[in-house]
């Protein structure tokens, strides 16, 4: 399926491999799974095709590990880092299989919402299952 915007982590996401690390305490803070929910900051003309897919994601954090669920792909587990942390903000690090690393930028509203900064001021609002 196509999207009428560009996603270079998510084509990334399904390719998560092990990364290096001891923990951090802020990944207490993500255990559990987290639901999209809602998008904010795109364009009218995107905005129905973001929020489909944006419900249809989640991220279940379980230690070091992530599973990734996108639709129309299958879900992927691999291992993250938290590579910073500044006041809310929290960037996670994730290697692929072949080695190449990548970053996403998380922001925690609170313990049942956060958001995922995609860049240009877009963002997917994630919310903690139960």
């Amino acid at each position: 399926m196509k999207t009428p915007f560009s996603w270079p982590l998510v084509m990334l996401l399904p390719t998560l491999a092990i990364t290096t690390g001891c923990g951090h305490p802020v990944q207490r803070s993500l255990e559990g799974r987290w639901l999209g929910e809602a998008v904010e900051n795109f364009q009218d003309s995107q905005l129905a095709a973001a929020t489909g897919w944006a419900r249809g994601l989640s991220f279940e954090f379980a230690g070091s590990s992530v599973t990734v669920a996108i639709p129309a792909e299958e879900a992927r587990t691999g291992r993250y880092a938290v590579s910073s942390v500044h006041e809310s903000d929290v960037r996670l690090a994730f290697t692929t299989k072949d080695g190449k690393t990548s970053s996403a930028l998380f922001k925690l509203d609170n313990d049942r919402s956060m958001r995922w900064m995609l860049g240009q001021g877009r963002a997917v609002v994630l919310r903690r299952d139960r």
